[in-house]
């Protein structure tokens, strides 16, 4: 005999397992996004911006007084304090490689601390045009992601690192190459704020309005965290330190040490002969470099650093096997 309350039963845990299914698929596996070309209109932004030189002017090569300090570009806002001179080749194992030209200059270089093998990008650049940003497949949106080496191998980058990985959240600003993708904040996470001119701004976006940003020329703005370090000293909480960010892990950073100069870090971990870093390890590590202000990217199995067409460092999710995990975007040096 026929039971019209098991049946109508029956239909409605279908639909419900089969809604279930379409939003996790919907969250986590179907691609949606479109298709961006953001390259002319970030360079049309320095046209008219006044180019540094690569020279020895300064000690170091930094562009400044004749104490070398530089001037208010390429740190924070709120101070005219000088930075320390110090140079990232202390500590450093082996140097991997250098690339310079008459615009930019990268020089690689490896070290070792914390049981963990860390990759230092130091770079100078002539313009914040050749600091730029790419999605995954040039596609803004959601389980849009492709390898780090992939993406950079398709812009020809010098070098690259993984970025935010904003496609696996539904919140947080998404500035990139100076133009507005996402203007929804995340109330309880620290942006980094990479201006036109090269300076580095931290800012709570349950404070702030992408709008705004854009207004006061940012060029890229990035929503992951912590921020590492502000006006040369460690700038996390209590709270930053909780949980995950305790853990030992593969880690990706940048800072700016001086104007228009930066420092790219990307640390192994998860192996037996990489421990990994905790949150505060890359903080004071980050320290060591003389950075003014500097930022946590995305971490984990995202961790990658490629330079000169290859990827230079260990990335692993699991710890049994190297490979790069698919992101949905790439901080990259490049033309």
């Amino acid at each position: 005999m026929f039971n019209k309350k098991y049946f109508f039963a029956l239909t409605w845990t279908l639909i419900l397992a089969a809604f279930t299914v379409y939003v996790l698929l919907d969250t986590f596996v179907i691609a949606r996004g479109r298709i961006v070309s953001d390259d002319d209109y970030y360079d049309s932004l320095f046209d008219n911006a006044e180019k540094s030189t690569l020279d020895d002017t300064a000690p170091n090569g930094r562009q400044g007084d004749e104490k070398g300090n530089g001037d208010k570009q390429g740190r924070l806002t709120d101070t005219e304090e000088s930075f320390t001179d110090t140079s990232i080749s202390n500590g450093a194992v082996s140097e991997i490689g250098s690339y310079g030209d008459e615009n930019i200059s990268v020089t690689v270089t490896k070290h070792r601390k914390y049981d963990t093998d860390i990759y230092v990008a130091e770079v100078y650049l002539s313009s914040m045009k050749y600091f730029k940003t790419a999605f995954a497949n040039d596609t803004y949106g959601r389980n849009v992601t492709v390898r780090t080496s992939e993406t950079a191998k398709a812009k020809n980058a010098i070098l690259a690192v993984n970025g935010d990985y904003y496609g696996a959240r539904s919140e947080g600003f998404v500035i990139r190459n100076g133009k507005l993708y996402r203007d929804t904040p995340s109330y309880d996470r620290e942006a980094l704020v990479i201006n036109t001119n090269g300076e580095f701004t931290i800012v709570k976006e349950s404070e702030s309005s992408a709008a705004e940003l854009i207004d006061h020329g940012a060029a890229h703005v990035f929503s992951f965290g912590p921020s590492l370090v502000r006006k040369g000293e460690i700038s996390l909480s209590q709270k930053d330190e909780y949980g995950r960010s305790a853990t030992n892990n593969p880690r990706t950073a940048i800072g700016i040490t001086d104007k228009l100069r930066y420092v790219f870090v990307t640390a192994d971990g998860r192996t037996r002969t990489s421990r990994g870093l905790t949150i505060r390890q890359l903080a004071e590590f980050m320290t060591d470099l003389g950075v003014w202000a500097a930022y946590n990217l995305d971490g984990g199995g995202s961790a990658t650093m490629y330079f000169d067409g290859k990827v230079i460092n260990n990335p692993t999710t699991n710890g049994r096997s190297i490979c790069e995990r698919s992101v949905s975007d790439i901080v990259y040096i490049g033309y």
